[in-house]
């Protein structure tokens, strides 16, 4: 989960970024103005950058925790299943969010049920056999330690 914070941390950056994009494309004079093409522009950058970081093995936050992402075979991610591996991890937050949006719920309301359900949500990956995330049961992936990489001697 620390992993998943300082994830989250990073992609602060991404996000103000692609959101300075997206405005400066488009124009965009309010914050509100053209809300839902921002959101799934976002969503596509974020399956861009996690598809393509996924595929090469970590992001950057996974480098940190030496997590690195493989298939079942423990064979590096092609991107199209990097790709499935993100759609899969939104079971993360989608299922709360739909819930807020269905019954108009306040923010306040929309934070304890998102917070309740990231919770159940990790609990169950103790109930998989090999206690996964179900995210990566369902793509067919793993998380698994990376090996530290041997210091370099610079001695002549």
């Amino acid at each position: 989960m620390a992993c998943w914070l300082y994830e989250g941390i990073l992609l602060f950056g991404v996000v103000f970024i692609a959101g300075y994009l997206f405005g400066t494309l488009s124009q965009t004079k309010n914050a509100m103005d053209n809300r839902n093409a921002l959101q799934a522009f976002i969503f596509v950058v974020f399956g861009i950058y996690f598809g393509w970081l996924w595929s090469k093995g970590q992001t950057l936050a996974m480098k940190t925790w030496r997590i690195r992402v493989v298939d079942l075979r423990g064979q590096p991610l092609t991107q199209g299943r990097a790709v499935v591996r993100y759609l899969w991890s939104w079971l993360w937050l989608l299922p709360p969010l739909l819930v807020a949006w269905w019954f108009a719920l306040s923010g306040g309301e929309t934070t304890v049920i998102t917070l309740g359900w990231v919770a159940i949500w990790a609990v169950l990956s103790r109930f998989h056999p090999r206690r996964q995330f179900w995210h990566d049961a369902l793509a067919g992936t793993q998380l698994v330690n990376a090996p530290v990489a041997p210091k370099r001697s610079w001695r002549v």
